[in-house]
């Protein structure tokens, strides 16, 4: 959707409130609830490095670009940095560092033992071939092996990006070190050391993280109604394990819009963004809407699960569900947050709700140092399992400190993370 200036000028948030602005304000506040060492927290507001390389491609006609890469690591107190990389127009290194830290956060908070890293090419991955992506991928890791590695940093899929591009980075890597060394990367497809249910890892997280709040407020997943801004990976897993517990799925969308039915949509029978690239509107509904009136139906649940800042200070008056469960990173703006605090809405934070990816990654990278494949079924086993226990610590802290659960998921993580610091001390 296009944006006019007077579009433009009506929403100024959108100027500032970048991910590491709003990854920097979270701490600050979650510092406030626990007690912890001002110079923890001054560290942790700033990445242990940064790496910025050019990364030169030649296009199948024979012309040769040269795009410009990062790879930010923020902590890794508690183990390998660990984190996605992507291919965006709108990568930045700013970007990458403050996406980084909530990778520091979801690890934590998840009890893992990594740290938190991000990275990515600055480039539109529609505007590539198959091949020039092999190559860009190939020559991207190349140019930042020398920070990542099964014990240092370990990259993943994320926008834009792949199993197949993690694939090809694998491979590299292993070409470039002279042994196959499959922990580099996780996301891999399976037959070269990747894990069963790592790309849907991510919805169905949301999903138990919507089931658990659901229950904790009280209400039956079967008599509840949810919308789903978002039918890629995460939306689409999500809404779909939700209608197989009984939920109403009323909406659902992707870029140029949504299915709207009171009466429940069958979210199977509608292809993912993966299975037919924008294909949501060629279904049959009662109703299309837009994408930004998914976010204010008059729903029990709503999951965005698209991009991030698109619950803002100029709708979160009109978010009309009693529960958000955040399925995208970053979807809910600083400002937003507080107006939906004084509103009572519950928010389960990203950090805590799409935590799945992580955590299944962490799976893999267990698998591969050990090189033995799990089943589905003991992965999607162990993942209830970590988040069950996640939700229980982050609950515990909802209810000894009446905190938010964004706010009670950040003491989770940064009282583990200071610990972390204060038991190994700080090098002179």
């Amino acid at each position: 959707m296009s944006t006019t200036p007077t579009q433009q000028e009506a929403e100024p948030e959108e100027q500032y409130d970048s991910a590491l602005v709003t990854a920097r304000r979270q701490l600050e506040r979650a510092a406030t609830h626990v007690d912890v060492d001002e110079g923890v927290i001054e560290r942790l507001k700033h990445p242990t490095k940064v790496q910025q390389v050019s990364v030169p491609l030649e296009r199948d006609d024979g012309e040769v670009e040269v795009f410009t890469g990062y790879r930010a690591q923020h902590d890794d107190v508690r183990g390998p940095y660990k984190g996605g990389l992507r291919y965006h127009p709108e990568v930045t290194a700013e970007e990458c560092t403050g996406l980084s830290m909530w990778m520091t956060w979801k690890c934590a908070v998840m009890d893992l033992p990594f740290g938190g890293g991000k990275g990515g090419i600055a480039i539109d991955p529609k505007s590539l071939s198959a091949d020039e992506t092999e190559r860009l991928t190939r020559r991207f890791a190349e140019e930042i092996r020398d920070v990542v590695g099964p014990t240092k940093d370990v990259p993943a899929p994320d926008m834009g990006t792949d199993a197949q591009t993690m694939a090809w980075f694998m491979d590299a890597y292993s070409m470039q070190q002279g042994e196959t060394i499959p922990g580099v990367v996780t996301g891999k497809p399976p037959v070269i050391g990747g894990s069963y249910g790592r790309e849907e890892a991510p919805g169905r997280s949301t999903a138990i993280a919507a089931r658990e709040a659901i229950q904790y407020e009280g209400h039956e997943v079967s008599e509840t109604t949810v919308a789903v801004q978002g039918f890629g990976s995460v939306g689409a897993n999500a809404a779909r394990l939700l209608e197989d517990w009984g939920a109403t799925v009323v909406a659902v969308s992707d870029v140029n819009g949504a299915l709207y039915d009171p009466d429940g949509l069958a979210t199977h029978e509608i292809p993912t963004h993966d299975e037919e690239a924008e294909a949501v509107l060629e279904q049959d509904a009662p109703q299309t809407i837009s994408n930004e009136d998914v976010l204010e139906l008059d729903v029990d649940v709503l999951i965005p699960a698209a991009v991030g800042n698109v619950i803002t200070a100029d709708n979160a008056d009109a978010i009309e569900a009693d529960i958000v469960v955040e399925g995208a990173n970053g979807p809910t703006t600083f400002a937003a947050d507080t107006i939906l605090e004084e509103r009572d809405v519950t928010v389960i934070p990203d950090i805590l709700a799409n935590a799945g990816g992580v955590t299944v990654s962490y799976f893999e990278w267990l698998q591969d140092i050990n090189r033995r494949q799990w089943t589905l079924e003991e992965v999607n086993e162990e993942l209830e399992d970590k988040m069950l226990s996640a939700w229980a610590d982050v609950r515990d802290e909802v209810e000894a400190k009446e905190l938010t659960w964004r706010d009670a998921a950040y003491v989770v993580a940064l009282s583990r993370i200071a610990e972390a610091k204060a038991t190994r001390g700080l090098w002179p």
